[in-house]
């Protein structure tokens, strides 16, 4: 199926390396932003920045109003902002990751065994792509025994990656504000929440974290699964130093 001509207008209009880097700036920023605040995330003038703000907005990728930003109260004009529309696009904004997800439920299906359903072959095969990926990730940083928050840290830069978007919510919590395989996992969610949660839990035990746990944790325009240090026996979450010494 092609592109209908939203798409295609707003595919263009993210040609451009400049309003590309804004759209992914003030997404990720999931508040409304001024123009002075994305001039200066982006290095560049205000007035190049209201330039392609608009022409963001032309394209139906933002929205604005006039707002002081963070609750801020101000006398006079209250300055621009912009935001993301709430409908998604198909252009790969935020990023996707089927043909991942395609190669795992593929696998599945080729290799079931005898006595195994097919929910519990996707979770298997998911499991042990995770977990290769944290190994290799294991043998190239070769970090030693790790600690709850420095698994979450060596995870979140693999994450990122991988489209996940990881947001450090605290030093043992790590989340995940974009699921690759939206819209399937709103779809599917028993079946496709699941295998993500087996991919990420097979990605720490490859990359050898043992304090850090995949858990299910569904919010609202976000990924079901978030990382969590988990707590040492009778007390609070042991830090790196502790676990490391």
């Amino acid at each position: 199926m092609g592109l209908d001509q939203a798409s295609l207008t707003a595919l263009a209009a993210l040609g451009d390396a400049t309003r590309r880097r804004m759209f992914d700036f003030i997404r990720r920023a999931r508040r409304p932003v001024t123009r002075e605040e994305t001039a200066e995330t982006l290095g560049i003038s205000r007035k190049l920045a209201a330039f392609h703000l608009d022409k963001l907005v032309d394209a139906g990728l933002l929205r604005t109003r006039y707002e002081a930003p963070a609750g801020i109260r101000k006398v006079g004009r209250r300055p621009k902002v912009y935001e993301p529309v709430d409908e998604a696009i198909a252009v790969s904004v935020p990023e996707r990751r089927y043909e991942m997800l395609a190669d795992v439920l593929t696998e599945a299906v080729l290799t079931e065994a005898a006595g195994e359903s097919a929910r519990e072959a996707a979770l298997r095969v998911a499991h042990g792509r995770g977990r290769f990926l944290g190994e290799a990730d294991r043998e190239r940083v070769r970090p030693g025994r790790l600690g709850a928050e420095r698994g979450l840290s060596l995870a979140a830069e693999a994450l990122e990656g991988l489209g996940y978007e990881p947001e450090r919510a605290a030093p043992a919590l790590l989340r995940l504000r974009n699921c690759p395989f939206h819209p399937l996992a709103a779809k599917a969610p028993d079946l496709i929440c699941a295998v993500n949660q087996s991919f990420l839990t097979g990605y720490l035990r490859g990359l050898g974290s043992d304090r850090t746990t995949a858990v299910l944790a569904p919010r609202p325009g976000a990924c079901c699964v978030e990382l969590r240090g988990a707590r040492p026996p009778g007390g609070s979450p042991r830090t790196d130093a502790a676990c490391e010494r």
